[in-house]
């Protein structure tokens, strides 16, 4: 299913889906499970986005330290596993999916991730999608005791009911590692003070995730890239692009662009260039590689696994990428990471990491993309992005992020 109709769905059917289970929760509230003194099961449920779940890793990590003996669980979309399997912070028998490519796949799955979550009698679920109905919904059948999830209060527009136990108010002021972390605090916080905290998110409970790659690894995916440049020597630095922005094509900074920085990256022997994607992303990086047109110039979309992409970031000097799953995943290892917003914004979605470089105009009309318009933007000309210009690039890429470097670094 392409994401319009997804959206539609979610809302002709999920406003009246929620309206009508709100009041069967009225109903059966008095006859629901109690929640447990010491929770043991949790879920997390975050369907749409890779690098959220990257982004999701602090408050998982936070939640295994406060209550040792957890057992954790995440449902996710099919096509984004491997986002969650790379944190290796859940057991894989635990990480449950639904297919989205098709409707009937997509209730069939569904149907049997109910039957699921109710076998494990689950103590508590964390919603983390942002006013996703069909997510609410899914907390509510979990029979979860215990149900955190992002609540509209006042605001307008925002409808999901009135299924979770938990309310978190959406905080658009803060980066999302920390609005996540903020389902924990709401768990010991008593409902009359909802949405209210009483402290700050420090930065150190921020603790992002770190990819355990192996020298075996980095070897095949070197041999990998010497396969299709065989002149690949020690002095080479390898640059990686990923051009493609994923389902929301507008995050993309601007083909031209991309095909301009990476000529004169190439200008400089040492410099070899290697795109990035999956095979979805075919069209977009076929129009870089083409326009490009250098044998330093390799075209590596659709031939790494996750994990494999995740050792060529460890082997890699720079990734230059859009906002999207990539960066996340890259600012996991030791690569420097040049990452373009616009219709979304760094506040709330820049990747963690020391080595994050991002650039963003700050239109007065950005970000977009938002949680109140379900990233749903009438906009059709990224501006913001587009002026962004490859000298700007250029110059912090060639005289600070490569500038002395000429051996791949070792990674974290």
């Amino acid at each position: 299913m392409n994401i319009d109709r997804v959206r539609k769905i979610d809302y002709w059917i999920g406003v009246p889906a929620c309206f009508f289970f709100s009041l069967v929760r009225k109903v059966l509230k008095p006859f629901g499970r109690k929640p447990e003194k010491d929770p043991k099961k949790f879920l997390f449920i975050e369907l749409s986005e890779m690098g959220s779940a990257v982004l999701a890793y602090p408050t998982m990590k936070a939640l295994k330290e406060r209550f040792p003996g957890a057992e954790l669980f995440f449902l996710i979309f099919a096509k984004n596993r491997g986002g969650v399997d790379l944190l290796k912070i859940i057991p894989e028998k635990n990480v449950w999916v639904i297919r989205s490519e098709k409707a009937t796949a997509f209730l069939l799955d569904t149907l049997k991730v109910i039957v699921k979550m109710r076998r494990e009698r689950l103590d508590c679920v964390f919603d983390l999608e942002l006013f996703a109905r069909v997510t609410a919904l899914l907390s509510f059948f979990s029979g979860a005791p215990i149900r955190i999830g992002f609540h509209r209060f006042r605001m307008e527009g925002l409808y999901r009911g009135d299924l979770h136990t938990h309310l978190v108010q959406y905080n658009f002021q803060q980066h999302m590692s920390k609005t996540f972390l903020s389902f924990l605090q709401v768990l010991s916080y008593p409902e009359k003070d909802w949405p209210a905290m009483d402290r700050p998110i420090d930065d150190e409970a921020v603790e992002p995730a770190v990819y355990e790659g192996t020298e075996a690894g980095k070897a095949r995916i070197r041999q990998k890239v010497k396969d299709r440049f065989p002149h690949l020597e020690p002095g080479h630095r390898l640059i990686l692009f990923n051009p493609s922005a994923g389902e929301i094509p507008i995050r993309a900074w601007p083909v031209e662009h991309y095909i301009a920085l990476g000529r004169r990256l190439l200008g400089d022997p040492r410099n070899v260039l290697i795109l990035i994607g999956a095979e979805s992303d075919r069209e977009i990086t076929e129009q870089v590689f083409r326009g490009i047109d250098h044998p330093h110039c390799l075209q590596f979309t659709g031939l790494t696994t996750l994990p494999e992409l995740l050792d060529l970031f460890s082997v890699a000097h720079l990734l230059v990428t859009n906002d999207s799953g990539p960066g996340h995943f890259a600012s996991m290892t030791g690569i420097s990471v040049v990452i373009f917003f616009g219709p979304e914004t760094p506040r709330l979605y820049r990747p963690l990491g020391r080595k994050v470089h991002v650039f963003y105009a700050d239109f007065p009309c950005s970000p977009c993309l938002t949680a109140y318009n379900h990233r749903n933007t009438p906009c059709r000309d990224n501006k913001c992005l587009k002026t962004i210009t490859v000298e700007q690039v250029y110059t912090l890429i060639q005289e600070g992020l490569l500038a002395g470097t000429n051996e791949r670094p070792r990674g974290r």
